[in-house]
């Protein structure tokens, strides 16, 4: 059992049940002497907020002690309730820097973001696949502009509070940052480590329209955890991980047997991130066309990085070989 009352804060864990294969919605309220600090804010539904003025309630604690919000990263399961509060509580919204104009549903930032994934789709040989991804994306911004977090988003420093540093761990989301309190190993870590599932690091591009090698980028902040021997995990959803060490080997050596994997469908002359993801993901495929997408851009990211394959723009598509 983890305690989670120590001597300059405590940790009130709200856990909202999905019926989703995320499990879990987790947000958390960190009380220290002067400070009532709400990290993450679920999705925009009665049931998070239900269960937030609940666990208020039950400590004896109402909407009007909150002091702050802090956000891990922009993601819709992690800010719903963030309008709701602020027109409830004027308080400060902290976040990383790249969050603001995701968060604000900047229309320069979401077209550049449309043209992206529209020259990517095209690139990787995706189709009409691909163009109906970019429809569903531009109609989005119209039908999602309500979406937008209306409260200025102050970006954090480099320490929150007096007990936590601010650790940058992209690869979910470029903007995802955890809180980490050295002193107790504990870190708050959005969705960078969850128990029963793999997070996906999702292709995105950067400020200026550029590709980010999401899954690297995703490697590289789980190392950068396991390298801290923290003791406990805070996800956004699921159980506590204690020890989360092994969890974050188990997680890395996922991305190696996949790229095993995908490497030997190259060898056996499957040559488009495309017909890839045909080749592995089949049903899921259409179900799910941005996060498979993601998944196999990811993995031949990974695997350009360590010269095991090289690609030809042939007809306008990316074709992958082997690397001679």
């Amino acid at each position: 059992m983890i305690e989670l009352k120590k001597k300059n804060y405590e940790v009130f864990p709200i856990v909202v049940p999905n019926q989703s294969g995320l499990k879990s919605i987790n947000f958390y309220l960190i009380k220290a002497s002067h400070s009532l600090t709400l990290i993450d804010a679920g999705f925009n539904t009665d049931d998070c907020f239900t269960a937030l003025i609940h666990t208020l309630n039950e400590k004896g604690l109402t909407l009007n002690d909150l002091t702050e919000i802090v956000l891990t990263h922009h993601h819709i399961d992690h800010v719903g309730l963030v309008n709701r509060i602020v027109s409830m509580q004027s308080i400060p919204v902290y976040v990383h820097p790249l969050s603001i104009q995701r968060l604000k549903r900047d229309k320069d930032f979401l077209e550049m973001r449309i043209e992206f994934f529209d020259q990517l789709y095209e690139k990787m040989g995706c189709g009409e696949a691909g163009r109906s991804q970019v429809d569903f994306l531009k109609q989005s911004i119209e039908k999602n502009k309500h979406n937008a977090i209306h409260s200025d988003l102050l970006p954090i420093g480099n320490t929150f509070l007096k007990e936590f540093d601010v650790i940058h761990v992209p690869g979910h989301a470029p903007d995802q940052m955890a809180l980490l309190d050295q002193k107790r190993k504990w870190l708050f870590s959005g969705d960078l480590l969850i128990n029963h599932i793999s997070s996906n690091a999702l292709v995105e591009p950067d400020q200026n329209g550029e590709r980010m090698l999401t899954l690297v980028d995703h490697m590289n902040s789980l190392k950068k955890c396991q390298n801290r021997s923290i003791d406990v995990v805070f996800p956004g959803h699921g159980i506590l991980i204690e020890q989360p060490d092994m969890l974050i080997q188990k997680r890395l050596d996922g991305v190696e047997e996949k790229a095993s994997k995908l490497k030997s469908l190259i060898q056996q002359g499957i040559q488009t991130a495309n017909d890839l993801a045909l080749a592995i993901y089949k049903k899921n495929y259409n179900k799910q066309f941005s996060l498979v997408m993601s998944e196999i851009i990811g993995h031949l990211d990974y695997l350009e990085t360590q010269k095991g394959i090289e690609k030809q723009l042939t007809s306008g598509v990316w074709h992958y070989s082997i690397k001679q």
